[in-house]
């Protein structure tokens, strides 16, 4: 027998393999190392392996653990003050984010991720400014990190609608010596867990001359471009007043649409430019959580699939989801296009799943190391309580419920067990890598001095959620 570090067994499992989920009954992962070195029939595995650690768990389901291809944790800190709005950048978003200090941003961080471990993910995109401090986090949390650092020339204030940004080159080359810092610095960190993105905010938010060099910089070291593209009606504003195009056709002029970019969004994207940009190899991440709140819109991730393109999952950001959930992700996807279409057979239960977890891998080039549970990847998992309500009661025959209760009844808190390069950071409601009272509590502290902050900027924008203070909705 072979001395391993872990194996893990469950009556059910969903592999990701292939082209569906890769259903295997009774079977076990042995990993060793933090890389999956077998997985097969319980008894086999345990016959041929030794492990340090041996996880048995009754009425189980085990699969991958989940890939957010795209998040803004820091602004936890800022949940549930921006939503119900038009303009919400500029009117529901801006006038808080202004009083949120460096400090306060990583204690929403740390929030974030609280939330978003528990139910299950494995792999943070996130985007924001504060990577040094962010990658440092996450090497002692022991998650995945897929990091992308902003770059941006627009200073941050609330704008009028119709009003162009304004640019400073300096602000800018400020963002990307840090970036390339960052790189240098965090890129490969623990053990690979670490992975750092250039991330150009978007199009409209940085001159041309900067948003070419991000690129180039990008392909000089073998990384990926992570980029709001056609985000919405405001960047489609912006585009069309500072260079009188669209985003997307803009894009493709200046050689940005190929198998580097990770598109994210397309929320204004038409179903010709959508196409367009699935057929040049970039991927896509959807938010739809985020894009229903913030726009009321259902992006074109079935175009985009149609088209042959990669489509993965992101919970965006609090202010505008209101979670980083991805059970909340997979549900609001199927349903939304399913009601968009008009179609109950739009976006199957299956495939929001595999968005979810192989095809956002995939998506964010991560698909040779996490996603599905195959030997030689990393031993990213989690393990389900199927006696939780939510997905009682089981079948298996004539068909099984397993798929279909993940996506549209679970809600996160099923989530039992939680590993990463098969190091268990989340058992049975405790977090073994991070203090979840003191973020609570720090977190708490928080609310007041914001709120004290904001309130001049907020009384002064007079948005729909002033009004609706204002007349006693809130």
């Amino acid at each position: 027998m072979w001395s391993i570090d872990l194996v893990v067994a469950a009556p059910h499992v969903l592999t990701m393999e292939g082209e569906g989920v890769g259903y295997r009954a009774d079977s076990a992962l042995a990993v060793d190392r933090g890389r999956i070195v077998a997985l097969g029939p319980t008894e086999e595995i345990l016959g041929a392996y030794a492990p340090e650690r041996l996880i048995r768990r009754p009425r189980t389901l085990l699969m991958p653990g989940f890939v957010d291809a795209h998040c803004h944790m820091e602004l936890s800190v800022l949940r549930g003050l921006a939503q119900d709005t038009g303009h919400w950048m500029m009117y529901g978003l801006n006038p808080f984010k202004g009083s949120v200090s460096p400090r306060d941003r990583l204690w929403g961080f740390r929030l974030g991720v609280l939330e978003a471990l528990a139910a299950g993910t494995t792999t943070l995109g996130n985007y924001d400014d504060l990577m040094h401090q962010e990658a440092a986090l996450v090497e002692e949390m022991g998650l995945r990190g897929n990091l992308t650092q902003l770059v941006r020339e627009m200073p941050e204030r609330v704008y009028a609608p119709g009003e162009l940004y304004r640019f400073d080159e300096a602000y800018g080359r400020r963002d990307l010596e840090n970036l390339l810092d960052l790189f240098d610095r965090w890129d490969g960190r623990g053990d690979g867990r670490i992975r750092i993105l250039f991330g150009p905010m978007g199009p409209d938010f940085l001159g041309e001359a900067l948003l070419g060099e991000v690129r180039e910089q990008a392909l000089r070291r073998g990384t990926r471009v992570h980029l709001h593209v056609a985000q919405g009606d405001r960047e489609t504003e912006q585009m069309l007043l500072r260079y009188g195009k669209r985003t997307i056709p803009w894009l493709q002029e200046r050689g940005y649409l190929d198998e580097h970019l990770i598109a994210v969004h397309l929320t204004d994207a038409t179903e010709e430019e959508t196409r367009l940009v699935a057929r040049s190899g970039a991927s896509m991440v959807l938010c739809s959580n985020s894009i229903g709140i913030i726009d009321g819109v259902v992006p074109p991730a079935r175009t985009f699939l149609e088209a042959g393109g990669v489509v993965g999952l992101g919970s965006d950001q609090a202010p505008g989801n209101n979670n980083h959930n991805m059970f909340n992700e997979m549900k609001l996807t199927a349903l939304f296009h399913k009601i968009r279409h008009q179609d109950p057979e739009a976006m199957p239960a299956w495939k929001v799943l595999r968005m979810a977890t192989v095809e956002g891998a995939r998506a964010v080039g991560l698909g040779d190391r996490v996603g599905s549970l195959e030997e030689g990847k990393r031993g990213d998992f989690i393990l389900v309580d199927l006696q939780a309500p939510t997905m009682m009661p089981l079948f298996v025959r004539p068909m099984r419920n397993l798929v279909p209760n993940l996506v549209y009844a679970a809600r996160g808190n099923e989530v039992c067990l939680v590993a990463v390069d098969g190091r268990v950071l989340y058992e049975d409601g405790a977090f073994l890598t991070l203090d979840a009272e003191e973020v609570r509590e720090e977190v708490l502290r928080l609310a007041d001095p914001i709120g004290e902050a904001s309130e001049e900027t907020f009384r002064s924008v007079r948005g729909t959620n002033f009004r609706f203070m204002e007349e006693g909705k809130l």
